[in-house]
C-alpha cells in the first residue's frame, strides 16, 4: 500500500511540474509574440496576448488544483486555495478583456455598414431650398 502511495505522489508531482512548465512556456511565448506584434503595429496585439496569457494561466491553475491532492496540512491548503483564487480571478479578468476586445472588434466591423445604410436616407430628405418652393 505504501508503494502505491509513493507512486501516486510521484505521478502527481510529475503532472504538476508538467502543467506548471507548460503554463510558463505558453506565457513566455505569448509575451514574446506580443512584443513582436506590438513592434509590427498589429492591431490585434492585445487580443492575441490576452488569449495566450489566459491559456498559460489555465495550465498553471491546473497544476495548483493537482497540488491540493498532496497537501498535508491546513496551512498548505490555505496557501494553495489563495493561489487558486488569485489565478482564477486573473483568468476571469483576462477572459473578460478578451470578450470586450472581440466585441469592440465586431462593432468596428459592423459600424461602417450601418453608416452606409444611413447615408441614402440623408440624401432623400428635401433640402431647404426645395422646401421654400
Amino acid at each position: 500500500m505504501e508503494i502505491l502511495e509513493i507512486f501516486l505522489h510521484s505521478l502527481i508531482n510529475l503532472a504538476i511540474m508538467l502543467f506548471e512548465y507548460t503554463g510558463v512556456l505558453i506565457i513566455t511565448f505569448s509575451g514574446i509574440q506580443g512584443i513582436v506584434n506590438y513592434i509590427r503595429g498589429n492591431p490585434e496585439t492585445r487580443l492575441i496576448l490576452a488569449k495566450g496569457l489566459a491559456m498559460g494561466l489555465e495550465f498553471k491553475l491546473g497544476g495548483e488544483i493537482l497540488r491540493t491532492v498532496i497537501v498535508n496540512s491546513f496551512a498548505e491548503i490555505a496557501i494553495v486555495a489563495g493561489i487558486i483564487a488569485l489565478r482564477a480571478t486573473l483568468t476571469v479578468l483576462i477572459h473578460w478583456e478578451i470578450k470586450n476586445e472581440q466585441h469592440e472588434k465586431h462593432e468596428s466591423h459592423t459600424d461602417p455598414a450601418t453608416e452606409e445604410d444611413q447615408e441614402p436616407a440623408a440624401e432623400t430628405e428635401p433640402s431647404k431650398s426645395e422646401e421654400q418652393k
